[in-house]
């Protein structure tokens, strides 16, 4: 069932948000060739324990960790540890925190020093499919024609996405309904409403869509090994447009 949000409901979503994509900012300024991605764990719960807010991902299934850091073919789940980014590589990280009962939930891609042109190009794509389906939540209009954006946008590039993870409502629960895939025709699913909360989130891939799981029982990978692109928004729509919450 969709949970449709109260003016002070997405008051405090946006608290939360912000206090993610500030901490998104954050680590994101420390990326660098050697930084163990286990130091961006670290610096989460800093955040954390700073912004007197809970780490979100922390134990939610078993997850062991605050943050999911996925490096190029990698993407999402990747677990932190001690190993060290190297220049040309693609960072993925997504965060999220709970703040007074309410969820906040964004990722980035960044890239290590200097990386390929090809690269460039798929951090864009992802996040122009990002933005296309933003573009596409507004009152009266399906749940499907997000998904729509997001895969044309990606499609007309050469990219494939990913189908295995799916955006999802959010509010007082990390994962509410409803799922939003990333791919999909347009014209179907829910009608799009004032108070509706969700987390818009596409995840690329350089090549094919596939993708496997390592045997961390967390972090999936693309199947033909090539590099992967994950951006996420935490949004609501009211009566007057679409907020996006976790914006700074």
């Amino acid at each position: 069932m969709i949970k449709l949000k109260s003016p002070l409901e997405i008051g405090k979503l946006q608290v939360a948000n912000q206090i993610v994509a500030e901490a998104l900012a954050e680590m994101a300024a420390i990326i660098q060739p050697g930084l163990e991605t286990l130091e961006l764990d670290i610096l989460a719960e800093e955040i954390c324990r700073r912004r007197k807010v809970k780490p979100a991902f922390k134990n939610y299934r078993g997850y062991p960790r605050s943050v999911c850091v996925s490096i190029n073919d990698e993407v999402v789940h990747g677990i932190p540890s001690h190993r060290c980014l190297e220049e040309g590589d693609l960072v993925s990280i997504d965060f999220g925190v709970r703040y007074d009962g309410y969820f906040g939930d964004a990722a980035v891609t960044v890239p290590v020093g200097e990386v390929s042109s090809s690269a460039k190009k798929l951090m864009a794509t992802t996040k122009e499919a990002l933005y296309a389906g933003i573009g596409q939540v507004c009152i009266g209009h399906r749940l499907s024609d997000v998904s729509h954006a997001i895969q044309e946008t990606v499609e007309k590039e050469g990219f494939s996405v990913i189908r295995d993870f799916v955006g999802h409502g959010i509010g007082r629960a990390l994962h509410e309904d409803p799922q939003i895939p990333n791919y999909g025709p347009p014209g179907h699913g829910p009608v799009l409403q004032a108070g509706m909360t969700m987390a818009i989130e596409p995840m690329v891939s350089a090549g094919d869509w596939q993708v496997s799981v390592l045997p961390d029982g967390w972090t999936a990978v693309t199947k033909d090994g090539s590099l992967a692109a994950h951006y996420e928004h935490t949004i609501a729509l009211t009566e007057k447009g679409v907020l996006i919450l976790s914006k700074l």
